[in-house]
């Protein structure tokens, strides 16, 4: 499935490449600034040495902007290469069916198809930008962040240690729930379609024989079990956000209580403390974001399956046992001909 899929990327494997890189070098820039912030406070403003300030300042100013310069690129590129996937995916999708029969069509029904090339391929696209861009972004910052945590203080990074094992058996359990309602409902979402494009093809019928109210019935029952399903998918996925509130806020105190003792003891300086706090936001919010991008995928997932069954269709329609490929001129001259 997924060779398939990326097979689609075509004249976009630049975009798709530059994206990552200017990723790394984002995550590279902001991972330093927390480490700028500890020695400013530690040798500049601790210490009264104004020429130290003016110095780290400058270079927190200039990494702020280097980061949001490779941040604008990286978004940049990342809207290019997802739009232009889906655009090609769509586009294959077009084809495909072009060399459907009537038979093939009826197995998957029109209005199955018409999802598969808008609701389904917009799901993949949203996916694969943030595959290309988030999914490489939330890695790089939490393996980086956490070997500045380790460089400053082994002792206290033992925190994180404790936290991601537990977030990811939570994050594990919200997939596994969610994926088979999100399956179910995007074939809720063909009934619609159907409903829908019948209702429109005999309006003419339907205000005839005054069926109105049974179109309406119709439509709210599809729409009640879209709404109930999505409803069900979404309480799931909500576990997300108190589930990395309640390791983010943890881990904040254990690392401000522990890290006060060390500082009474000597053994941790404050701005170490503070670029401890700074770096313990990144790595919890880089896991957010690798929980965001397990539950887009989740959802289009679903999707992909979907599309890939129509490429992977084979059509009805085949070519005889000599096919004739090039057609004959059949222009007829007239000649002495009037017409009136």
């Amino acid at each position: 499935m997924i060779k398939k899929l990326a097979m689609c990327i075509g004249q976009y494997k630049k975009a798709s490449i530059l994206t990552p890189l200017y990723v790394l070098f984002e995550v590279i820039t902001e991972v330093a600034i927390p480490f700028l912030m500890a020695d400013l406070i530690d040798k500049g403003i601790n210490a009264g040495e104004m020429s130290v300030i003016m110095k780290l300042g400058i270079a927190l100013i200039i990494s702020s902007l280097i980061s949001l310069l490779f941040g604008i690129l990286a978004g940049h590129y990342a809207a290019v290469a997802s739009s232009g996937f889906a655009k090609n995916l769509r586009q294959k999708l077009y084809y495909a069916v072009q060399n459907f029969s009537f038979a093939n069509i009826d197995q998957f029904s029109t209005a199955s198809l018409v999802t598969r090339m808008t609701t389904d391929v917009t799901n993949i696209q949203n996916a694969y930008q943030m595959i290309i861009r988030v999914a490489f972004r939330a890695p790089f910052m939490l393996i980086f962040s956490l070997i500045m945590t380790f460089s400053i203080s082994p002792k206290l990074s033992l925190v994180f240690l404790a936290i991601i094992p537990f977030l990811g058996t939570g994050l594990y359990l919200v997939i596994s729930k969610a994926h088979p309602i999100f399956e179910r409902v995007f074939k809720t979402y063909d009934k619609l379609n159907k409903v829908v494009q019948e209702n429109l093809r005999g309006i003419r019928v339907v205000k005839s024989f005054v069926r109105e109210d049974h179109e309406k019935g119709k439509f709210h029952s599809v729409s009640k079990k879209i709404f109930n399903d999505f409803s069900t998918a979404e309480k799931i996925l909500a576990y997300n956000g108190p589930m990395m509130q309640f390791s983010v806020y943890t881990a904040i105190l254990l690392i401000s209580w522990f890290g006060a003792k060390m500082i009474v003891s000597d053994t941790l300086t404050t701005g170490q403390l503070v670029s401890m706090i700074s770096y313990t936001g990144q790595i919890l919010s880089s896991l957010m974001m690798l929980s965001m991008v397990f539950v887009m995928i989740t959802i289009s997932r679903a999707s992909a399956e979907r599309v890939i069954e129509v490429l992977d269709e084979e059509s009805d329609l085949k070519n005889g046992e000599n096919p004739i490929y090039d057609v004959k001129n059949g222009e007829i001259q007239f000649k002495h001909v009037n017409f009136s």
